[in-house]
């Protein structure tokens, strides 16, 4: 292989299936870095219930976008993949492997087809637009769409409020169809040889290794964790709260249901979870699937032709 030729490793799978452990594994064999693509461990923080890297683990292997962020910011994928680059770009420099680990799909695929090229957020027209859904229906809106680009109406359908509006905002900023701005999106990695490793086990062992660590969680003193960054002053419905570890542990301290019933509940969101990742990463083209049972070694995905 040239020299002119940038290598990637992606490693994808669902939450639990072992990921972190073969990152480090081949990684650490070659001198490595791993980027985190698990969009609430970019938080400060919100370590017990994000299953974060240990230090031990990050001082073997450099990690990056790992607390990057506090708990009140709102991070995106745009925001990811931006970050991501920068990360595998000064890897490379470095003459290092870079290796994108986790499991939030929507982050792989800002990263693998590029950032949006259309204008970033506006509050005064998305509220605009936020008032008029609630005073007419969504109905109205989406006929506006349908009216400026009619094959964006149709793919996202009259349900959905988020897109709707969304498409709308880009419009009234640019006076082009977001259909448009998506066929303008280039990905940076052209050049790149990207080699994807998936992961994934039997629907039972992986629950099982689920509910192992949601036990574990919460023996690490899940629960001391959200009642320490409540009086940090974080706000309850922060976005890294959303995160499954959290959901069940804020009912829990309000006294809305009991440890037990938070332990249980969190098991079966992270399943479901779980299933909706294989799902997604079911659809990515190109990956190569293994049991992390029996990965083979780094050298065997180095002699890969590109």
């Amino acid at each position: 292989m040239g020299p002119d030729i940038k290598r990637l490793i992606l490693i994808v799978g669902p939450t639990g299936v072992g990921k972190s452990a073969a990152a480090m594994a081949l990684a650490g064999a070659i001198g490595g870095e791993i980027i985190n693509c698990d969009s609430m461990q970019v938080y400060q923080g919100f370590d017990i219930g994000t299953d974060k890297p240990s230090p031990e683990d990050r001082l073997k292997v450099p990690h990056h976008l790992l607390d990057i962020v506090d708990g009140f910011t709102q991070f995106t994928a745009a925001d990811f993949a931006a970050r991501a680059m920068d990360a595998i770009e000064a890897i490379l420099l470095r003459k290092n492997l870079p290796f994108v680990v986790g499991g939030t799909g929507l982050y792989f695929k800002a990263l693998l087809d590029g950032l949006f090229p259309g204008p970033g957020r506006d509050e005064e027209t998305r509220r605009t637009l936020e008032q008029e859904a609630e005073k007419m229906g969504l109905e109205p809106l989406w006929k506006r769409l349908e009216a400026v680009d009619p094959a964006y109406a149709k793919k996202i359908g009259k349900k959905d409020k988020i897109r709707i509006i969304r498409a709308l905002e880009i419009y009234a900023l640019t006076l082009t169809p977001i259909s448009e701005h998506f066929l303008r999106t280039k990905s940076r990695l052209e050049n790149f040889h990207i080699l994807k490793i998936g992961l994934k086990l039997p629907r039972e062992e992986l629950y099982r290794r689920i509910e192992t660590r949601v036990d574990r969680m919460f023996e690490r003193g899940l629960v001391r964790e959200v009642q320490e960054l409540l009086a940090a002053g974080v706000d309850k419905k922060a976005p890294p709260f959303r995160a499954l570890g959290y959901k069940y542990v804020l009912k829990l301290v309000r006294n809305e249901i009991t440890p037990e019933e938070a332990v249980a509940l969190t098991k079966i969101d992270t399943r479901h979870y779980a299933k909706r990742q294989m799902t997604w990463f079911a659809k990515m083209k190109d990956v190569n699937w293994y049991s992390p049972h029996d990965l083979p070694p780094i050298a065997y995905f180095l002699e890969k032709k590109p």
